[in-house]
Order: structure tokens, then sequence, then C-alpha cells
């Protein structure tokens, strides 16, 4: 099974993307609920490197590897876009953004919430975005 993906930085090169994640995910005979948590992680972040830190520029291109370390599930998605810097990363008020209708900026937390760790790294140009989540 094909573990890798490559798409240009288009809003609509997200459900390949979801598509991809979720046939792999297939295999590993996960619960519905976890599969689509993971999915909606996964798309969170692809959607945020595509929009902001590429700009929807469809010359520019975002890269998904999935492996499967013991015990855990690991995503590797990588661009040459703007770098995304958590140390100033501040997590919403989610249920405050609830109560007001507020759409939008609550992502980043929710991926948190989803994966068991989340990393984010830069290399000169090239930024990596680590997602690990344990399976049975």
């Amino acid at each position: 099974m094909n573990n890798s993906i490559r798409v240009n930085c288009t809003k609509k090169n997200l459900k390949p993307i979801r598509d991809f994640v979720t046939e792999y995910l297939h295999a590993l005979c996960l619960s519905d609920i976890l599969m689509n948590q993971i999915v909606l992680a996964v798309d969170e972040i692809c959607a945020n490197l595509i929009i902001h830190a590429n700009h929807e520029d469809p010359n520019k291109f975002i890269s998904l590897t999935i492996n499967l370390p013991k015990d855990m599930i690991r995503f590797e998605i990588s661009d040459n876009g703007e770098a995304f810097n958590r140390s100033e990363y501040r997590e919403p008020d989610i249920e405050e953004h609830v109560k007001v209708g507020k759409k939008g900026g609550v992502g980043i937390a929710l991926v948190n919430r989803i994966m068991d760790k989340v990393e984010f790294s830069s290399n000169g140009n090239k930024n990596t975005c680590l997602l690990y989540k344990k399976i049975k």
C-alpha cells in the first residue's frame, strides 16, 4: 500500500488527502470514531498549510507520509511555506467560540486534543509537522 501523497496547495486537494488517509486507515481496522478523528486532524493541518502557510499557491506543494512505528501511527506533513511558530500560538477558548458562534480558529486545538503528540519543526525552508496517534 502506498504510504505517501504529494499535492499542490489548492483547497480542492483536501479531498484527495482525506481519501488517501481514510483508505490507509481502513486497513488498520480502527473504530469509525477514531478513524474520523484522525482524518479530521490530518485534514486540519493540511488545510492550514495550504491556506495559511502557502496562500493557496498551486505552484507550491505539501507532502504527507504515513508510517506505523510500534503500536502507533505517524503522519509526517511537510511543505516549503511560511513556518508555523508554535511559541506564538495561544489556544482559544473553544467553549467561548461555540457560545458566540465564531467560525474558525480552533483547528490546532482540535488536533492537539485528537492526537497523542504534535510536533512542528523547520529546517531551512522545509517545514514539518509530525502527528502521532497510539493504536492497539
